[in-house]
């Protein structure tokens, strides 16, 4: 079967079986490795993307579901770490091991996207389902508060 999908802005078919998880599709039949794989049941957030501008988890979903939809990775940020969430994060120190930043930084993203200045309660909830071995959770909030604020003073 075939997949029609815009990933990160190009429209891409896809050929892998409809119930490939999106995850693989990404990673490879298209070569986007920043997408991580996790715990494969869609609870710690490391493979989060975005669908259609929300954050779903690309281990779960079959590339099917995402059939004439648009998908946006972390790739899909900026390739020179320009976007204000990624020059967050680098002003935060947010990222340790780093293996759970793709899917925390598309979760952050998701949520941006449709508040540009969430509450602490808000960015907690938007985060909820991403997990950090490391545990920069406060690190991540005070970062997604300074990519609000720089987002803000931009539109």
């Amino acid at each position: 079967m075939t997949t029609n999908v815009t990933v990160n802005g190009k429209k891409t078919v896809c050929r892998s079986d409809d119930d490939t998880p999106l995850l693989w599709v990404l990673r490879d039949e298209l070569g986007l490795t920043g997408t991580k794989f996790g715990c494969g049941a869609a609870l710690c957030g490391a493979c989060t993307v975005m669908l259609d501008g929300e954050a779903v988890r690309s281990c779960q979903l079959p590339v099917s579901a995402a059939n004439d939809k648009h998908v946006h990775t972390v790739e899909s940020l900026s390739v020179d770490n320009s976007h204000a969430l990624q020059r967050a994060w680098i002003a935060h120190d947010v990222p340790q091991c780093g293996y759970c930043q793709s899917g925390q930084l598309m979760s952050a993203a998701a949520l941006l996207a449709r508040n540009k200045n969430p509450s602490d309660d808000e960015i907690d909830q938007a985060m909820s389902g991403n997990l950090c071995r490391c545990g920069t959770y406060s690190r991540i909030r005070a970062a997604i508060k300074s990519a609000a604020a720089d987002l803000r003073k931009s539109t």
